[in-house]
């Protein structure tokens, strides 16, 4: 393997290991879901706007999906590999076509990798959990979270680019 591939690869696996611990050790449970807040959206953009859709996606949706399993929501996890794994890729792909012609590319990158989170949990509870429009209680908490995600991870996104090695590993 090339150096930066096995560099890449490394990165992945530390972002993997971030978002486990964000989504892990931060929870602030929502009696109303059943689930809790934390701050793993914020590391799930920060890998897609540091490795680019495939890698990015593979870290946030892994990393989240690990949470699950370990926190005993194992009936969220195959939902949750997807829905991160989209939203991280979705948010680097917008991210990556914007950077060139606005500052505000990465927020609008989390911007839709946050609606897509919102409206994915929702379809997911709704039509695999069985849960129908009762799935919508969970909403107002997915968005609470989507917003810490979204401003946390554009901050400490932005801070990493001001660090030249990063920026130069970036996708």
């Amino acid at each position: 393997m090339k150096h930066e591939k096995i560099v890449r690869l490394c990165l992945a696996a530390v972002l993997t290991a971030l978002v486990f611990a964000a989504t892990y050790i931060i929870q602030i449970p929502m009696p109303a879901t059943g689930g809790f807040i934390n701050l793993g959206d914020c590391m799930v953009l920060l890998s897609g706007f540091l490795l680019g859709p495939l890698w990015g996606a593979a870290a946030g949706g892994i990393g989240s999906m690990l949470t699950d399993i370990v926190a005993g929501y194992g009936s969220f996890a195959p939902g949750t590999l997807v829905i991160k794994a989209l939203m991280a890729c979705c948010a680097a792909l917008l991210y990556n076509a914007l950077r060139d012609k606005t500052k505000l590319a990465a927020g609008l990158g989390a911007v839709l990798g946050e609606i897509i989170m919102v409206l994915g949990y929702f379809a997911y509870e709704a039509l695999f959990l069985g849960f129908g429009v009762g799935a919508a209680a969970s909403i107002p908490g997915n968005i609470i979270q989507g917003a810490a995600g979204m401003i946390v991870g554009v901050l400490v996104f932005h801070i990493l680019q001001a660090v030249p090695y990063i920026k130069k590993l970036s996708y």
